[in-house]
């Protein structure tokens, strides 16, 4: 019960994080084809490592949903998240990411790929 008090009480268990190199192509595709997740990752790719915490993307969907493209984006193995004091902040896995998909991070952030 010491983590409690310690971590603001009632604060969700950390996240399980995905590696890399056992995603599939089609699940990191599939993680990258929704339009708030890619602005998620474009969000992160402009922002420097852990400074970014879930609560500070303008997107158009609830906690409950942000929550979930998240989830996507960690179970694709893109993001890697990590609680400070009573936030949850995030960095983007592009070095990883890039080992396991040369080039397709590169090609989501172009900016003529911009919506």
């Amino acid at each position: 019960m010491p983590d409690q008090a310690a971590g603001g009480g009632g604060h969700r268990a950390a996240p399980v994080h995905t590696d890399p190199d056992e995603v599939p192509l089609l699940t990191a595709l599939s993680a990258l084809a929704d339009p708030v997740r890619i602005q998620l990752i474009r969000d992160l790719a402009g922002s420097a490592e852990w400074t970014r915490s879930c609560g500070s993307f303008d997107v158009p969907v609830g906690k409950a949903a942000l929550s979930h493209h998240f989830a996507v984006l960690r179970g694709a193995g893109l993001v890697e998240q990590r609680d400070q004091g009573p936030k949850r902040v995030n960095r983007l896995r592009r070095e990883e990411f890039e080992t396991r998909f040369p080039g397709l991070l590169d090609l989501l952030l172009r900016a003529d790929n911009a919506d």
